[in-house]
This record gives structure tokens, C-alpha cells and sequence, in this order.
């Protein structure tokens, strides 16, 4: 099955998400998130791509971002990805052991509206849909936390939303996103569908030529 193209164009907002290989548990302690998240920093540094929001989980991790020149999103993600699975290999003594990740980096266009609004919420409040925080601002390792708790320096890596953050942002983070839109998320992930209203999601397949990817895998449920 031929590879599904791929969105690399600057100024739009993509969610990006990567797994564990066979989805096992590659951040077993605090050393391990921190070593993450010193790679995260040293990325947007190098790349000088502020990221909006990012999560990372036992055995995955989210990133939503705005690049700003055509091709940045690979080598952002892809230094990220590569230098992980060396540093982790080393840290683990599994170096020439197998991959780390499942594969190629799963990632798909939102919409720079409630959609994407809905998915800042969807990567923040990933640790409370998993039931391993009451709230999902105690989960350390994500931007939820680096805003709220975090350093000046630590908050820097954040870019600004394109609207206000609700003043009320914490209690409305907490409550859970409906089945229909985690559907949609859930699919668009999967096959990298854009997220976003659907005249939106017309004009941007059709924009970047990847009307096989509806064809393929049929649209997303109508919503939003």
C-alpha cells in the first residue's frame, strides 16, 4: 500500500504524534521525560519552531505546531524522532537493539479555529483521559504544566495560541471532548485527514493534491 502524502507547507498548524514501537512503555521515569524534553528544547532551538502545545505519555507523545518554511516539519520532527532513539538506546545500554518507534511519524492540518482549539484540549488533557492524573494540569510533562507551573524559561519553547486562552481554560481542559470529535481526531491521526470544517477540509486536500487520501479512506463524519 503506497505511502499517504504528506502535508510539509509553512504556516499551517499540524498535530504530530508518535508511538512506542508495539506500543510498550518508553518513559518508565522522571529521567526519561526529562531527557524528552531537553531534546524538545534543543529542536525548537535548532529549528527556531516554538511549538502551541505538546504532551508526552508512558509510550507516545503529541506536538501541535505552526512551522513557518515548507519541509520544516520533517526535519523538525524527524531530528526530534532520531535523536531520542539514540539518546535512549544509550541511556538503556540497547544500543542496536531495534527501533524505538512504531514507524513514521503519524500528522495531519487543523483548522485555525474550534478545531483547533478542540485538539489543544485533546493533547492537554491526555494524562486525565488516561486516568493518571485528577486533573490535567498535575501531569508534569506537558505544555498544560510548563504554562501553568513552569519557568520563565521553560514557558519560552510556547508559542502563542491565535486566540485568548480562556480565562477559565483549566476547568474547561478538564471536561471530557464528545465521542464524535475524538472519532474525528482519532481518524484524521490515523489517516492523516485534515481536521476542520468540511468546505475547509475540501479546499485543503484539493490545495495540496491529496484528494486520494478521501478517496482511500473515506471522508471524515460530517461536524464542526
Amino acid at each position: 500500500m503506497p505511502r499517504i502524502q504528506r502535508v510539509d507547507v509553512g504556516g499551517e498548524v499540524y498535530h504530530v504524534l508518535n508511538r512506542a514501537n508495539a506500543r510498550i512503555q518508553i518513559f518508565d521515569e522522571k529521567q526519561d521525560y526529562q531527557t524528552f524534553e531537553t531534546i524538545l528544547e534543543e529542536a525548537i532551538d535548532k529549528y527556531e519552531t516554538p511549538i502551541l502545545a505538546y504532551c508526552v505519555m508512558p509510550n507516545h507523545w503529541h506536538i501541535l505546531l505552526q512551522t513557518k518554511i515548507d519541509g520544516d516539519l520533517q526535519k523538525f520532527i524527524g531530528w526530534i524522532s532520531n535523536t531520542h532513539t539514540r539518546r535512549w538506546h544509550v541511556s538503556k545500554e540497547s544500543v542496536g537493539q531495534g527501533h524505538l518507534y512504531q514507524g513514521r511519524y503519524k500528522s495531519f492540518v487543523c483548522e485555525k479555529d474550534n478545531h483547533l482549539f478542540t485538539l489543544l484540549r485533546y493533547v492537554e488533557r491526555n494524562p486525565k483521559t488516561a486516568n493518571l492524573v485528577k486533573r490535567a494540569e498535575e501531569w508534569q510533562w506537558s505544555s498544560l504544566w510548563r504554562r501553568e507551573y513552569g519557568s520563565l524559561k521553560q514557558k519560552k519553547i510556547l508559542d502563542k495560541w491565535p486566540f485568548d486562552i480562556p480565562k477559565d481554560y483549566l476547568s474547561i481542559v478538564d471536561q471530557a471532548i464528545s465521542n464524535k470529535e475524538l472519532e474525528r481526531i482519532e481518524k484524521c491521526e490515523e489517516k492523516s485527514i485534515p481536521f476542520g470544517k468540511d468546505p475547509w477540509v475540501d479546499r485543503t486536500v484539493k490545495k495540496y493534491n491529496i484528494e486520494q487520501v478521501l478517496r482511500s479512506t473515506g471522508r471524515p463524519k460530517k461536524g464542526g
